[in-house]
C-alpha cells in the first residue's frame, strides 16, 4: 500500500534568496575592521594630540564605546528584506491574429541567396 504524498513546498525562486553567507560574513568582517581602525586612530590621536582638552576627552569616549558596537554589528546578520519575485499575469506584447498582407498579394515573394564555391581564374591564355 502507498502512502500518500505530502504537498512539497514550493520552490525557491533565486530572485527571492537571501545574501549569501560568505557575502553577509565579509560585509560583517569589513564594517568590523573599519570600526576597530577609527578605534585605533582614537587611542593614536589620544595621546599624540597637545594640549589635552575636550577633544581628548572625546577620542577616550571613541576609544572605549567603537569596540562594543564593533562586535554587536559583526555578529547581527543581514537584516536586507528578501525580495520576491512577481509573476506577470499577462503577457507584454500581444501577437497579432493574422499575417499582414502587403500591396494585395497572398502571399510576400521569397529570396533565396546560394553561395557557391569561389572558382580560380585559370589566368590568361
Amino acid at each position: 500500500m502507498k502512502t500518500p504524498k505530502k504537498h512539497a513546498p514550493p520552490t525557491q525562486s533565486a530572485t527571492s534568496l537571501p545574501l549569501a553567507p560568505e557575502d553577509d560574513a565579509g560585509a560583517r568582517v569589513r564594517t568590523y575592521l573599519i570600526t576597530m581602525g577609527i578605534r585605533t586612530a582614537c587611542l593614536v590621536l589620544m595621546a599624540l594630540v597637545i594640549p589635552y582638552g575636550w577633544h581628548t576627552i572625546l577620542f577616550a569616549i571613541g576609544a572605549v564605546v567603537l569596540p562594543y558596537f564593533a562586535v554587536v554589528v559583526a555578529n547581527a546578520a543581514s537584516g536586507k528584506p528578501v525580495v520576491v519575485a512577481q509573476r506577470p499575469e499577462a503577457p507584454a506584447i500581444e501577437a497579432p491574429a493574422t499575417r499582414p498582407e502587403r500591396d494585395g498579394d497572398a502571399a510576400a515573394p521569397v529570396i533565396r541567396i546560394s553561395e557557391a564555391p569561389r572558382r580560380e581564374d585559370p589566368g590568361p591564355r
